[in-house]
């Protein structure tokens, strides 16, 4: 993760790598009765080995116990809340089509309070989003279509069943759903007669709103602003190479830590976004230059780049 290959030893970092400890030497007592040679050998690895006064073996240890001064009820509130919200965008991604490389510019969350900043940022990283605006009302963007439940609309109004149809996909579906959820009943002026139908008797479904895709669960609605401007294909792109050349470095068999030259060729486009972007993509994939050479080194491939046909290749420096 991120914090953990900054450089140095800020706060942060040191934070994050106390909190896995801790989390890793507990998890290991607690599961010892279960798993006794390899939490002994996980104890023996993560304690023994750098404090030779702790206790001889994990089975001699105290079990844990809880310490319910630590438990934080508005934290574990905010987390699930993260949590439920994250789902659900990754729900809304998926049914739109759009990667999870691809950032998108907006997500619009059904709330009436908006989360405090540090657990936006995290559903921002999470969802790949620039924004997550928090909204009391949503219905500028969701509307729905409803059609008959034929096992409860057939008996009660079999002949007038076509009409009922029919006047259900003229609906407008936002105005219908306000006053089902109001009244409980929608009201059908018919040419054959007046129709009253319960929630029972429908099928209801959300209709998307192009440019939009729209996600609920739980409670909860979210908006995706699925719109792409050419700076967030230009982004998507990015993080696109930066993702090949990741999976080439492990296929390749290089270490973490090897620093990399990237070689690239057979398109313009892609050359020249990866020279422009270069820092970028070198800080993430530890490579220190591009390949000066013309013939593509031992571990190299051609990839499809969302539509763009590019060869790359990675070698050690």
């Amino acid at each position: 993760r991120e914090r953990y290959w900054v450089p140095d030893m800020p706060e942060d970092k040191i934070a994050a790598y106390r909190t896995l400890y801790h989390a890793l030497v507990v998890t290991a007592k607690a599961a010892a009765p279960m798993i006794p040679f390899m939490a002994e050998n996980i104890y023996q690895n993560l304690v023994r080995s750098i404090n030779k006064d702790a206790v001889e073996s994990i089975h001699l240890c105290d079990f844990p116990v809880v310490d319910e001064s630590r438990i934080d009820p508005a934290l574990e509130d905010s987390m699930e809340k993260v949590l439920n919200i994250v789902v659900l965008g990754r729900a809304a991604r998926n049914g739109s089509g759009r990667k999870n490389r691809q950032p998108l510019a907006c997500m619009y969350v059904e709330s009436a309070e908006a989360l405090d900043a540090e657990y936006v940022e995290i559903i921002k990283d999470e969802l790949n989003v620039k924004e997550v605006a928090f909204k009391e009302n949503l219905s500028e963007f969701i509307s729905y279509e409803f059609k008959p439940q034929l096992k409860t609309v057939g008996p009660k109004y079999g002949k007038q069943l076509g009409e009922i149809r029919t006047a259900l996909a003229e609906l407008d579906g936002a105005a219908a759903k306000a006053e089902l959820d109001e009244c409980g009943t929608l009201i059908l002026n018919l040419a054959s007669g007046t129709v009253k139908l319960e929630t029972e008797d429908l099928l209801i479904s959300i209709a998307q709103k192009e440019g939009f895709h729209t996600a609920k669960d739980k409670g909860y609605t979210v908006v995706l602003d699925i719109n792409l401007t050419e700076e967030l294909i230009r982004e998507g792109l990015v993080r696109e190479i930066i993702s090949k050349i990741q999976t080439m470095r492990k296929d390749s068999g290089f270490e973490v830590t090897d620093h990399i030259a990237i070689y690239i060729d057979g398109n313009e486009k892609l050359t020249a976004l990866l020279k422009e972007e270069f820092e970028e993509v070198g800080s993430n994939t530890l490579a220190d230059k591009l390949a000066d050479h013309a013939t593509a080194p031992e571990f190299s491939k051609e990839w499809d780049i969302n539509g763009e046909k590019v060869t790359l290749g990675v070698e050690k420096i």
